[in-house]
Formats: structure tokens, sequence, C-alpha cells
């Protein structure tokens, strides 16, 4: 990797982290004001809806977005590119329009089918905005790409808070999401400098639907197996169980999807440009820095989950807290898992990533429906901790070599982080469970158990964080280096979801 190279990743990785942990931040604070107007039922109708548009939006980019962001020559793919993502945008949102009832009724929930006609219009705005977000994201403009999410959320947030108000339901949520859209492309194009181009190139067209196919397709399964449980729950226990379930999942989220979002657009290009380099340098250290953050953030959402769900929603939400631990613990294996998958796409190794994605679908249903039904809310957090450590994980590692790094180069750096947070987890739960009160348990035990994850892996983060990248000429600013390490922070991953029912 270049100097110039290596300063743009920096840069882009810190805007990334800036970006990530305010919006998140945001989001958190509005989830709390919608979780005390809105009844758990409202919030299982709109995510019923969002379970539809949450699968098919990842088709709508049909993987061209990457292909703009690893090609060689963008300028001349992109009107192909543009032509395509509006016109499968477009198909995709006249399909949800005329299949909502239907859909709607066998995911449990009749109420649903006016949210999800409304939600099924982002689907031709997310496809037309997908070669100014790539052009971006390959110049590693985070900076411009924060400013578009900071302005969509606002308005957004404006949007829904003002129609929970004048009590429109469910219906807030779904209209915020397409008024947000509509910022979120108009900004895109304006902070871009880019303009709508249109074109046809058959030979272009060729080529990036044979790399961005496989890719939508991965990706359209990756959302839909981590939707699953959603369709399961809300089948097997009903639209208020279905409510409890998206805002456990949701808490679960936050930490993964702020480090997600922090290293993802980087790590995509960064891994890209490392073509005819030893990718296993690069692949552990994003690993390393990765799982010391993602590791003690999943672990400790669990082990008190119930005070963070008392204090931050209230007592009548307090059933999500039995689904939070299991999925607060997938979480961390999940954002992992994302940087495999990262690093696959950008070795040009979307099959595999695609093979996997069935396999996980394929063991996750069976799994889900059994866990559900003899363990509620609980069994389906539990049940994708047991399917991704157990069968995906494997995969992966196995993809890895396939594409010419060692799997060791990830185990290695997971170990570390993993004996850390035991005496951690251990500290937190026993401190807590001996506080009635949850504001202070909830203080105390996070503070506990962050102090003394803290003083384990302290050093050993540091070091990798302050590790020169390798084969970098500092004398003369030139030469090559490892991947730039994620910041501890972070709409939908490359491969693996950082939501499965959304945030608000």
């Amino acid at each position: 990797m270049s100097a110039t190279l290596d300063g743009q990743v920096r840069r882009g990785l810190g805007w990334s982290a800036v970006s990530s942990l305010l919006l998140r931040a945001g989001s958190l604070v509005t989830g709390i004001v919608l979780a005390r107007l809105l009844a758990p039922e409202d919030f299982g109708v709109f995510a019923v809806a969002l379970t539809v548009q949450a699968v098919l939006v990842t088709l709508a980019d049909l993987g061209l977005s990457a292909d703009l962001v690893r090609a060689e020559d963008p300028e001349r793919r992109a009107p192909t590119v543009a032509t395509l993502s509006l016109v499968s945008g477009a198909l995709l949102t006249v399909l949800m329009i005329v299949t909502a009832r239907p859909v709607a009724i066998a995911l449990g929930s009749e109420a649903a089918t006016p949210v999800i006609v409304v939600l099924a219009c982002t689907l031709v705005l997310s496809g037309a905005g997908v070669v100014p977000y790539a052009q971006l994201q390959r110049r590693f403009e985070q900076k411009k790409l924060f400013a578009v999410d900071a302005s969509a959320f606002l308005v957004s947030t404006a949007v829904v808070v003002a129609l929970v108000l004048l009590g429109v339901g469910p219906m807030a949520l779904a209209l915020s999401r397409l008024v947000g859209q509509v910022v979120t492309t108009c900004l895109q194009f304006a902070l871009a400098r880019v303009r709508p181009r249109f074109g046809f190139d058959r030979q272009v067209a060729g080529s990036a639907l044979r790399f961005g196919a496989p890719l939508a397709l991965a990706n359209m399964l990756s959302w839909a197996l981590l939707n699953i449980d959603n369709v399961v729950v809300s089948r097997s226990l009903g639209v208020v169980a279905l409510g409890f379930y998206v805002l456990a999942f949701n808490v679960s989220s936050w930490p993964m999807t702020a480090i997600g979002q922090a290293i993802r657009p980087v790590t995509l290009a960064a891994f890209s440009r490392q073509q005819d380099e030893d990718p296993g340098p690069g692949l552990g250290r994003a690993t390393a820095l990765t799982a010391a953050v993602a590791v003690p953030a999943g672990a400790l959402l669990a082990v008190l989950a119930g005070p963070v769900v008392a204090v931050l929603y209230g007592e009548r939400w307090a059933p999500s807290a039995a689904a939070l631990a299991g999925l607060a613990a997938f979480g961390a294996l999940r954002i992992v898992l994302d940087v495999l998958a990262t690093f696959l796409i950008a070795r040009g190794s979307v099959t595999a990533v695609l093979v996997l994605q069935v396999v996980w679908a394929v063991t996750l249903v069976p799994v889900m429906v059994l866990a559900t039904a003899r363990g509620g809310l609980a069994a389906a957090g539990w049940a994708h901790l047991a399917v991704a450590l157990l069968v995906v994980l494997p995969g992966y590692l196995v993809a890895v070599r396939r594409a010419g790094a060692s799997p060791w180069t990830v185990l290695g750096r997971l170990w570390p982080p993993l004996l850390a947070v035991v005496p951690a987890v251990l500290a937190s739960g026993l401190l807590s469970a001996r506080v009635e009160h949850p504001a202070l348990a909830l203080l105390l035990g996070g503070t506990v158990g962050l102090a003394v994850y803290a003083l384990l892996i302290g050093r050993w983060a540091l070091g990798w964080a302050r590790t020169t990248p390798a084969g970098t000429d500092t004398s003369t600013g030139t030469g090559t280096a490892d991947l730039p390490a994620p910041g501890p922070s972070g709409t939908a991953p490359v491969a693996v979801p950082a939501s499965a029912a959304g945030s608000s």
C-alpha cells in the first residue's frame, strides 16, 4: 500500500468512526423516544414491512456499487451501472407493491400491507443512487458520506417524531424512511458532483453482472437469513412478541453496526488495492483490532441485558432482555464475519460468499423454528449464535485459506480478546446481580467490566494500533503497508448485515 493510499485510508477511517459514533448515538436517543411513544405491536407491524424491504433492497444495488469501487475504469462503466441499478430498483418496487398484501398475511400481519407499499418506494431511490455512492466510497470521501447520512438522519427523525405525535402509528416509521432515502439520494449526487448519466454497454453490463449478481444474491440471502427470525417469531409468537424481539435485535446491533460502518467502506477499498501483496498481515491486523472492540461490546451487552432494557426503554419492554443476551453475543461474532466477507469480496471470491450465505440460511431455518418453539424469544437469539459459530465461521475460514490467507491469521487474533473478556464478564455479572436499581447496576457493572477488560487487553490492543504498517519506508514516504486497523466504532454490510430489523 503506498503512503498516499495509506493516508487516504486513515483519513477515511477517521471520518467513518466519527460518523458512526454520532449517528449511532442519535439513533439510540431516537429509538428510546419512539419506544416510549409507540407500543410493541406498532414496532412489530413495522418490522414485518421492513423485513420485506430489507431483503429486496440488497437486490436493487445488484452488487454494482462494489463493482465500481474496485473497477479500474469507473467512468466508462458508470452509465451502464446507473441504468442497471435504476431498472433493478424500479422492478423491485413494482414487485413489492403488487405482492404487499399476500406477503403481509404470510408473515402474520395484514396490517403491515400499507407500510410495505410505502417502503417499496425506497427501492427505486436506492437504485438511483448507486453510482454517486460508489464514487464517494472509492475516493475515501467519508466526510461527505457522513454529511449525507447525518442530513438524512436529521430529516427522517424530525418526520417520524412529528408523525408519531400526530398518531400515525407504524406508518410514521415507513414515511420517515422514504423521506430519508429521498434526501440521501439527492445529496449523494450533489456531493459526489455526479450528474445522472445513463447508457448501456453490453460488455460492461456483462462483466458488472458477473461480479455483482452473486454478490447481490449473497447480500439478499444474508439479509434474508437475519430476517428469518422475524418471520419465525411473528408466526410462532405473534406481532407483539416480534416487537420485543425487534427492539432486542436493534439494541444488540448498536456496537456491532458502529464498528462495521466505520471499517467496511475503508477495508473494501483497501483490501481491493492489495491484490499483489501478501493479504495475511492486513487481514490479521483488521481482525485483531476489530475483535478487541467487538468482543467486550457484545459480551458486556449480553450480561447487562436486563439493566440496559430497563434503563433505556422502561419496564414494559422487559421481555426484550431475554432475546438480547444471545443476540448481543452473536453480534460480536457477526462483525468478525463481516471483516472476513469484505476480505473475500475484495479478493474476488464472491461465489464463496454466496455459497456461505446459502449454507447459513439453510442451516438457520430449522434451528430457528425448533429453538423458538421450545424456548421462545431467548432461544431465538442463542440459535443465531450457535449456527454462526459452529457452521458459518468454519466455512469462512476455509474460504479465507483458499483466497490466500491462513485461517490462523484470524484465529490467532481472536483468542486474546476472548480470554480477557471472561473475567470481565464474571466481574460485571456478579456485581450487577447484587444491585437492585437497574441504572446503578448498569453503571457499576459496565464500568467494572470495561476496567477489567482494559487492564487485561490494553497493552495487546495498543501494540496492534501502534504497529508501523509493514513495508512502509518512512524515510521516503513510499512502499507498501498493511491494512490500517479498523477503529473502535461502525447500510447494509457487504455480506454480513448489520441489523435484521433496522434501526430507527
